[in-house]
């Protein structure tokens, strides 16, 4: 996961209509679709900027609002993807729409999460090449994650679990990538308070510095971070305390704007993206 980025699905905003209900979504207001424009516009240059190919897609559904989130619905692997099946219901149509744009890319499909298992991608977090760790929640069940460790074992991958908590109920987003983003190899960013103390013992047994959120930058989404290389790395622009840590720590930090994009529907710059690429230098 903090392997230099080369190639990047991104899924710009498709306009609402009358049928979309922003609270059905569970955003904090109506959805401003010409300042989501701009803002995605600006996200993808500035990763263009940054030396990343990106894949622009294209949502062809008014209701399909959280598919600019292409993390979720699909896990990509060394071998191929493997297609989700998404904790929260509005979102189950992305999982057609990330298959089709597999098909598209001749990215092949390896496994599928079935019936009843629940997976999002928001929950799973690469270790390394081999170890990842899967967040049970309101989002992932352990039935998803029995399914992905079925498909993973033949490619030599262990799969980790750990608890998510309650924290406000299965209506507000929680991933486990909400609460942790690797930025290197031995460096993480994290908010502590809700990180399963599993999880706190495994990094510390990897020699896995960690970077901690203040209280007040939580709701902004600091802790998710993604990177575009070892140390470096983008983020919210408000987390202006966790920018000053990750940047004490060494790392280059960059940061865009999001109030539409990724304040009103709870997803950072990890959410915003799905890497199809990562170089292994």
């Amino acid at each position: 996961m903090v392997r230099p980025l080369k190639r990047v699905l991104v899924f710009p905003p498709v306009p609402p209509d009358a049928s979309v209900s922003w609270e059905d979504f569970g955003y904090f207001r109506p959805i401003d679709h010409a300042r989501a424009v701009a803002e995605h516009a600006a996200f993808r240059q500035l990763l263009a900027r940054a030396g990343v190919e990106l894949v622009v897609g294209e949502i062809d559904d008014p209701a399909l609002q959280d598919a600019i989130f292409p993390f979720d619905p699909v896990l990509i692997t060394d071998h191929g993807a493997v297609l989700c099946r998404m904790g929260k219901p509005l979102r189950a149509r992305e999982v057609e729409l990330a298959e089709q744009t597999m098909a598209d890319l001749g990215i092949p499909v390896i496994g599928r999460i079935q019936e009843p298992g629940t997976l999002e991608g928001g929950d799973c977090l690469w270790l390394d090449e081999r170890t990842l760790v899967v967040g049970r929640g309101y989002r992932t069940n352990s039935e998803g994650i029995r399914q992905l460790s079925e498909i993973l074992s033949p490619l030599g991958v262990t799969v980790l679990s750990v608890d998510l908590p309650h924290w406000h109920g299965p209506e507000e987003c929680l991933h486990l990538l909400s609460l942790i983003s690797l930025v290197d190899d031995d460096l993480a960013v994290v908010y502590l308070p809700l990180l399963a103390a599993e999880m706190v013992r495994l990094l510390r047994q990897r020699g896995v510095e960690l970077i901690a959120v203040p209280d007040e930058e939580f709701p902004t989404q600091g802790p998710n971070v993604l990177a575009l290389a070892p140390r470096r790395c983008l983020i919210l622009e408000e987390n202006r305390e966790t920018i000053r840590r990750l940047e004490a720590a060494g790392c280059e930090v960059l940061t865009y704007t999001g109030h539409e994009i990724s304040h009103n529907r709870s997803g950072g710059p990890t959410c915003l993206t799905r890497p199809l690429l990562r170089s292994e230098e």
